[in-house]
């Protein structure tokens, strides 16, 4: 049982999940920096270097679960520690080498090691998974996510309503799938389609890390599986242009500079939710499909970004049933190994519901 909880990275997304999970637990939040914001937070704050492993290690040891909401590039660190204090450990990443760390990690160690808690990866495999076990043989499973603004501006048609450190990594590294049947790597920004939601036009296309473990655990089991990213037509042409054409994908930190101050965030996000199975049942052959749009919501007299919610209410469900039993209390969860009936009925499941 968990009673007390370590969230690092107090952003927006570390600010909800402390929140959230304050509603059970006893949370402490450490960033470098206390959070400026117009509203106070719940649980209490505390400023420190969480890149400094010595001020770090002793923090952790206070806690029965930590949950980073930090850049990608500082996870395997926490993890590291979390695991050697025997402490659970969550994080939102999408990187795919960090995941493979924490695995490895999850090997020796007595707590659960839970990466890419968030929405994609995260709560997309959890849903796609879930259309996927309905069938007695699987054809295919189309899993599609867009964190975009509402009223979009501008050629991208995109505003940086979280980390752009998180969205060039995306867009830079290769994406895995299964297609006929095989496992393989297929270039990022790659695999454009046309996809059309409640009359609306969108365009989609192949990023890294949103299918986590999924090609691993599917892998024998499916003809064609993959994840790719929901934009407004035209995104995907230009990225290619200014990775690609321009070689900014040499020189990430220009790169993702360029984009937050030309694309700063909004209030007003809509996050798209799209999963799609194909199989058999019985003696034919059908499709199951999923699809959600969620907005910004209030949360404890606060309104909050779908993007951050989404996100947020993801981790705090998969901490919610670690302690209640629900999963596994030591080693390595995949998402997709977690119910989707489960996930919903959650504390935080409810908001997904709506």
């Amino acid at each position: 049982m968990i009673k007390n909880v370590l969230v690092l990275g107090l952003g927006k997304v570390g600010s909800l999940v402390g929140t959230l999970l304050n509603q059970q637990f006893k949370v402490v939040g450490i960033d470098k920096q206390a959070p400026h914001y117009d509203f106070p937070l719940s649980f209490k704050v505390e400023t420190g270097d969480v890149s400094d492993k010595a001020f770090l290690s002793e923090k952790i040891k206070e806690f029965d679960a930590v949950v980073s909401a930090l850049p990608y590039f500082l996870n395997s660190a926490v993890a590291e520690l979390a695991s050697l204090n025997g402490v659970h450990y969550f994080d939102l990443t999408e990187d795919v080498p960090t995941t493979d760390f924490v695995r490895k990690l999850s090997e020796s160690g007595k707590s659960v090691m839970a990466p890419q808690c968030g929405l994609a990866p995260g709560y997309i495999g959890i849903v796609g998974a879930g259309l996927a076990k309905e069938f007695s043989e699987l054809r295919s499973i189309e899993m599609r996510v867009g964190a975009l603004p509402k009223y979009p501006s501008g050629k991208l048609g995109y505003a940086f309503t979280w980390s752009a450190a998180g969205v060039v990594n995306e867009y830079i590294n290769d994406a895995e799938a299964i297609h006929n049947g095989s496992r393989k790597m297929v270039q990022s920004l790659q695999g454009k389609e046309v996809i059309q939601i409640d009359g609306n036009e969108y365009e989609a296309f192949y990023t890294s890390g949103g299918l986590g473990t999924m090609c691993e655990t599917f892998e024998g089991k499916v003809d064609r599986l993959d994840y790719k990213t929901i934009r407004y037509p035209g995104h995907c042409d230009l990225m290619n242009f200014l990775i690609h054409e321009l070689h900014l994908k040499n020189d990430k930190k220009m790169l993702e500079d360029v984009l937050q101050n030309a694309k700063p965030a909004v209030d007003e996000d809509v996050v798209i939710v799209y999963a799609a199975a194909e199989g058999k049942k019985g003696s034919g052959y059908f499709r199951n499909e999923f699809c959600k749009k969620y907005g910004p919501v209030e949360i404890e007299g606060v309104k909050w970004r779908a993007i951050s919610w989404t996100t947020a209410a993801s981790i705090a469900a998969v901490v919610e049933m670690v302690s209640k039993g629900k999963l596994p209390s030591s080693g390595f969860i995949k998402q997709e190994e977690i119910s989707l009936e489960d996930f919903l009925n959650t504390s935080y499941g409810i908001y997904f519901k709506n």
